[in-house]
């Protein structure tokens, strides 16, 4: 049975951590077709149901997945790249949000701390919500400082956070763990709002409550989401956020202290 926002009826987070890909953003198509002509780029086909394998992966990830699956190994690198390069070509002419994103985003704005824990590159997500005007409401965006298995050097996801500290990719909990210690609270005070099982495995991992959104996975499989619906659109959950009275400094602390995390 497909778990519903009545999961979630007597709590109210603190903090609100969103994915972006596929979450606020509609660039999973555009994740898609960049497979889609990396994989044409080599004169490969792509195995059937890969499009689904490879929601949510990081694209250094998805490179890899790709090289193994068309028996290429060596390519893996040159895949990932392709793929990013793609991507970035597809998303630049066409950012669109999903359904009930923005209105979401604006309606917990000044209530509660909000950010972005992302398995895309720092300039992709900026970019996307920048173009969408959604950038200025998001308090922190994390993403991983290094390919999975290959972290880069030390450095800093925040000014407050220690310069070795390395963030890791989902399903790796980095990404959430550090999105709810920089918006000031603890992970199971925090919720994470997720499209793929992928990302609904990192947040679980790192403590948050989880709000799963779209379409269900194949087979209705939520994973560890709390709750599930189809859109954020929908009315159960424009009319909850999140059951909180502004704050008399929130709409100036939302929209003026965009910490930009070089991660």
């Amino acid at each position: 049975m497909t778990p519903t926002l009545h999961a979630l009826s007597n709590w109210s987070p603190e903090a609100v951590v969103f994915d972006c890909d596929g979450t606020l953003m509609d660039t999973e198509r555009h994740w898609q077709d960049a497979r889609g002509r990396a994989f044409r780029e080599f004169g490969l086909l792509p195995p059937p149901g890969f499009a689904e394998r490879a929601k949510g992966v990081h694209y250094m990830d998805c490179g890899r997945l790709m090289a193994e699956e068309t028996n290429k190994p060596d390519l893996a690198a040159d895949l990932a790249a392709a793929l990013l390069g793609h991507f970035l070509s597809l998303v630049a002419d066409d950012p669109l949000t999903m359904p009930g994103a923005s209105e979401f985003v604006r309606l917990l704005s000044g209530r509660l701390p909000l950010a972005v824990a992302s398995n895309c590159p720092l300039e992709v997500v900026e970019e996307s919500l920048g173009r969408a005007g959604l950038r200025r409401h998001f308090r922190h965006v994390v993403v991983p400082t290094g390919p999975p298995g290959e972290p880069a050097g030390p450095q800093p996801v925040a000014d407050r956070e220690p310069a070795e500290t390395v963030v890791r990719p989902k399903p790796w909990p980095d990404v959430y763990a550090t999105a709810a210690r920089l918006c000031g609270v603890l992970p199971g005070a925090a919720l994470a709002v997720e499209d793929s099982l992928t990302g609904v495995e990192s947040a679980w991992r790192a403590g948050l409550r989880v709000l799963g959104v779209g379409p269900l996975p194949d087979g209705g499989d939520t994973g560890h989401a709390d709750a599930w619906v189809r859109a954020l659109d929908c009315e159960e959950v424009l009319g909850r956020a999140w059951d909180r009275p502004t704050s008399p400094m929130g709409e100036e602390q939302a929209h003026g202290h965009e910490h930009h995390d070089p991660s």
